[in-house]
């Protein structure tokens, strides 16, 4: 019977020969890998805007506090997930993580949560993109142009980008991250140095500050500003030695996310005072950070900052492009999509048919928009409220639930390999991890009116988190179906390049 199943699936599993079935080896170094992954948090697009709103909306002065406390979280959550990457090396990270704990079916549904989570956050920022580069397009060059069009403007800029080399990519990525942190620690060290009446006042780290109904909800909007440092591993096949830069850029990216924007939340307060913050940020609500600026740093340097907000956000949707084409490179080499999926660039090495994927989506989903807003009373933050929140916090929702499901895989795995002794304080800090992502996500779903502005009675209150529940009962449907009908496609979830690499061995020894 095994020889039967292992004659059957060799066929199968052969079509992975060939440089098109795997991504370029050795492309990116510790600075390359760590720069796109940063770029994902978009830190001028947190700072400028979720911040504010955080501020505004929940009315809780401790958000820096809730940064410190997201990055012990996450560094618990890390510590499992980095140790984890040594054993896997796979574009499709959290799935294929899940799958070699949980199982391939688990796997399934984690890959297709995955794809329709990170679609989501790169589709919404779109919206945010059209609305601001419309904006600058009214303020100085006196021209009316609607949200959409440099949204599909951008949408057709990256996707041409995802088709380039990776190492050409984490350039770009590199150069507009660097020039928006540095504006942003001018920013704190102005803010600093010219505090509001009430000095340099720490009251945002106390304790007492995060009394109050709205602090589940507030750590839903503060967790979103962290996405992006758990993409490390998706890069590993595209690494010299993943085993050692997948852990350490993990490490120094949610490190280093968690002292920038607590750090930076503190400066909005000591700029304004903390007595004074939470009404600043609902009467200029995006405004905020260039309001403040303005006063302390000049007409110019807002001027910058208002184009840097721009690129920053160019960064981000092309740092979520290139993740979400590896991921669908990832599942069309296992089974999960058309095989047409799992082949690269012939010259770039670049998952081409993932790009191509991401692209239509994000046109079609813009257009979907621009029809909707496409009349003479439409609200012209309609892209800002409604594209942007809502897909945001859909995508936020699916990538809290795949780093809960992980944590679990993390503690599953090691057990079943007989290391739980050797990896005690390993799975300590996953189960950690794993239970506090849970308690948010519950909070997530509680609360999604208020994190996309729906009132109470709302039916986006369920349609929205049901986008990721139907992609979790539809991703487990087809695990069980590929389980039942093509097992040895089933059986070969999460393993990506090393299916062909068994394969091929055991062809050898035959």
């Amino acid at each position: 019977m095994a020889t039967e199943s292992s004659s059957k699936s060799r066929p199968e599993i052969s079509t992975f020969k060939g440089q098109d079935r795997a991504l370029r080896a050795g492309r990116l170094g510790t600075g390359g890998l760590l720069l796109s992954v940063l770029a994902a948090t978009a830190p001028l697009m947190v700072v400028a805007g979720v911040m504010p709103t955080t501020f505004a909306v929940m009315g809780i002065v401790g958000q820096p506090l809730l940064f410190v406390v997201l990055g012990v979280v996450l560094v618990l959550f890390s510590v499992g997930y980095a140790e984890m990457s040594r054993h896997v090396h796979n574009a499709g990270a959290f799935y294929a993580y899940i799958s070699r704990g949980l199982g391939g079916t688990a796997g399934a549904s984690a890959a297709l949560v995955a794809l329709v989570a990170y679609n989501a956050l790169q589709v919404g920022i779109y919206g945010i993109f059209g609305f601001e580069v419309s904006g600058l397009f009214a303020t100085y060059a006196d021209l009316s142009v609607a949200w959409w069009i440099p949204a599909l403007a951008a949408a057709l800029v990256v996707g041409a980008l995802g088709w380039l080399k990776i190492d050409v990519n984490a350039r770009v990525l590199g150069v507009l991250l660097i020039v928006e942190v540095a504006l942003v620690v001018i920013f704190d060290i102005a803010a600093v140095s010219d505090p509001a009446a009430q000095g340099l006042s720490l009251h945002a780290f106390n304790p007492d500050t995060l009394s109050g109904a709205g602090v589940g909800t507030a750590l839903c909007f503060c967790i979103a500003a962290f996405t992006g440092f758990e993409q490390a591993p998706v890069y590993a096949e595209e690494t010299s030695r993943p085993h050692v830069l997948v852990p350490r850029v993990m490490f120094l990216a949610v490190g280093g996310v968690a002292v920038f924007f607590a750090l930076s939340s503190w400066a909005l307060t000591v700029a304004t005072g903390p007595s004074a913050i939470v009404g600043e940020a609902q009467k200029q609500s995006a405004g905020l950070l260039f309001g403040l600026t303005e006063d302390r740093l000049g007409t110019t340097f807002t001027d910058v900052l208002h184009f840097l907000f721009v690129t920053g956000m160019f960064a981000a949707l092309l740092s979520f492009h290139n993740v979400v084409a590896r991921y669908a490179f990832a599942m069309g080499r296992e089974g999960l999509l058309p095989a047409a999926f799992g082949r690269t660039n012939s010259t770039s090495g670049a998952p081409g048919t993932g790009s191509l994927l991401q692209t239509a989506v994000s046109v079609v989903v813009i257009a979907v928009f621009a029809i909707a807003d496409d009349k003479p009373t439409g609200d012209p933050t309609v892209p800002v409220l409604h594209l942007f929140t809502w897909f945001g916090n859909v995508g936020s929702l699916g990538v809290i639930l795949l780093m809960a499901a992980a944590s679990a895989s993390v503690v599953v795995f090691f057990v079943r390999r007989g290391a739980a002794g050797a990896q005690a304080w390993r799975l300590i800090t996953s189960a950690l991890a794993g239970i506090a992502l849970l308690v948010i996500a519950v909070y997530t779903v509680k609360d999604f009116d208020v994190l996309v502005g729906a009132g109470p009675g709302s039916s986006l209150s369920w349609v929205l988190p049901g986008i990721i529940g139907l992609a979790v009962v539809v991703g487990l449907a087809q695990g069980l179906l590929l389980r039942a009908r093509k097992p040895e496609e089933h059986a070969r979830i999460g393993l990506g390049n090393e299916a062909f690499q068994l394969e091929k061995a055991a062809g050898e020894a035959s």
